[in-house]
């Protein structure tokens, strides 16, 4: 009797340490890395060697005034929350992948036989197996999501780079602006003096007087609503940097030298088809869904379940493998999926086609725009300012000996005023267009920009 009750506590024991071992067996098991896993967790380390090189935000050199252009561009995109929200996408995404190639967790099971007493105790294990293909088909459609998240995030970098010039040349313009009409109305000064001794000494209508003044108080206003308006542009120059409200005021940078637009257009739009991150966010988009498409048909597969019990109340312990499918019988919901998956296959080959003829006419409308500013600048500083310098001397000249009326004065004052002003805005807008090319078109990113090599991305 000694013997036949130690033996159900050894049968126990065995399979309770056979449960124990598979268990520890499984938690410890690692998946195998799908090729598409391995290349996306190098392009992580190597973006990560650049923007969190200790694992937190990089140090970045203090801004100084009249410091490099180049420096605050980086300070921007390793300070910006824009650029770290699509970084951090990203990497969810990567980690995506993992989980997407990895078996189903294993189960645990327990099964009892009762009546007055316990007849049978049977511990065991389930898992789940995917049919053939599902798990790798399954990781290309995360791995190309991924790469979706990487061109969106360097499509952030561009943005912000982009977002940071264009603050600061609308804060150049204003500051451009303010200085020019604050020289005009020092000019209205002048002639308000020369108007005023003019009409003591007989020779000026009060009426000259009068429209001196009336131009000098709607220059002064303006002026006043410019300085008035600084106050927003700043607010938003520090935004670009990525810094807040309670932040210091950030100093300007130094002027930066226009260089020329030294490709032709058919160059631009072949580097933009080529590097353009929106395109290539899209063509990864493309090869989602033609992967998604792939899961879709393997539907038509069953999945397996294998597993194993214990019935640790038997003398001796009693073994019971367990197997199981599932049944893909409802046809109509398969084809429902595959059709789905086919659908979104096209719209976003739509999409892709739609974002090339957007690009194309992108590139030609910019294009467009430098030249036409860069013609507008040089028309301007090389032939109507100093025409305009010269009539306003003549007018002032003329009008002082009593051979000129005071409203050629007036106008000649104005028109030296308005192409002044042309002349600050068509040197911005070259500007803009020259970054809006280089950075959101044809993608090129700044110097140290935390992205991968075009060649190996």
């Amino acid at each position: 009797m000694h013997k036949r009750a130690l033996q159900p506590r050894a049968s126990l024991a065995a399979a309770s340490t056979l449960l124990l071992l598979l268990c520890s067996m499984i938690i410890g098991c690692v998946g195998l890395r799908t090729p598409g896993e391995r290349d996306s967790r190098e392009q992580v380390q190597k973006v990560l060697s650049k923007y969190r090189p200790t694992g937190a935000v990089l140090e970045l050199p203090a801004l100084r005034s009249g410091g490099s252009p180049e420096t605050f561009v980086r300070y921007a995109i390793y300070q910006h929350p824009q650029v770290e929200a699509a970084y951090y996408e990203w990497l969810a995404s990567v980690e995506k992948i993992t989980r997407e190639r990895s078996l189903p967790d294993p189960r645990l099971t327990f099964q009892a036989d009762l009546t007055q007493i316990i007849m049978a105790l049977m511990p065991g294990l389930m898992m789940d197996f995917p049919g053939p293909g599902k798990l790798r088909a399954a990781a290309k459609v995360a791995t190309a999501e991924g790469g979706m998240k990487y061109f969106q995030f360097e499509t952030a970098v561009l943005q912000v780079a982009y977002g940071f010039k264009k603050a600061w040349y609308d804060l150049r313009l204003v500051d451009e602006r303010i200085r020019v009409n604050q020289e005009m109305v020092t000019l209205l000064q002048e002639l308000e003096k020369l108007a005023q001794s003019r009409t003591e000494v007989g020779k000026g209508s009060l009426q000259d007087l009068l429209r001196t003044q009336m131009e000098k108080e709607r220059l002064q206003t303006e002026l006043t609503n410019l300085r008035d308006s600084r106050g927003w542009f700043v607010t938003q120059f520090k935004a670009a940097l990525g810094l807040g409200a309670g932040d210091p005021t950030p100093p300007l940078p130094r002027s930066l030298q226009s260089s020329p637009l030294s490709t032709s257009g058919d160059q631009i739009l072949a580097t933009a088809m080529a590097r353009n991150p929106r395109l290539k966010a899209m063509e990864a988009d493309v090869r989602r869904a033609e992967a998604a498409l792939v899961v879709a048909r393997k539907t038509r597969l069953p999945d397996f379940a294998l597993g194993v019990m214990a019935d640790v109340k038997a003398s001796p312990v009693m073994v019971r493998p367990l197997g199981g499918m599932t049944l893909p019988i409802w046809r109509d919901k398969i084809a429902a999926e595959i059709e789905g998956a086919r659908d979104l296959q096209g719209a976003s080959q739509a999409r892709l086609s739609n974002e090339r003829l957007t690009l194309t006419v992108e590139v030609a409308m910019k294009s467009y725009m430098y030249r036409e500013s860069t013609r507008l600048v040089a028309l301007l500083q090389n032939i109507l300012l100093p025409k305009a310098k010269q009539s306003l001397e003549v007018a002032r000249s003329g009008y002082s000996t009593g051979g000129t009326d005071f409203i050629n004065l007036i106008d000649a004052q104005r028109t030296l005023l308005e192409f002044r002003l042309a002349e600050v805005e068509a040197r911005i807008k070259r500007e803009l267009a020259l970054a809006d090319l280089s950075l959101q078109i044809m993608g090129v990113p700044p110097s140290g920009a935390p992205v991968l090599d075009p060649s190996r991305r």
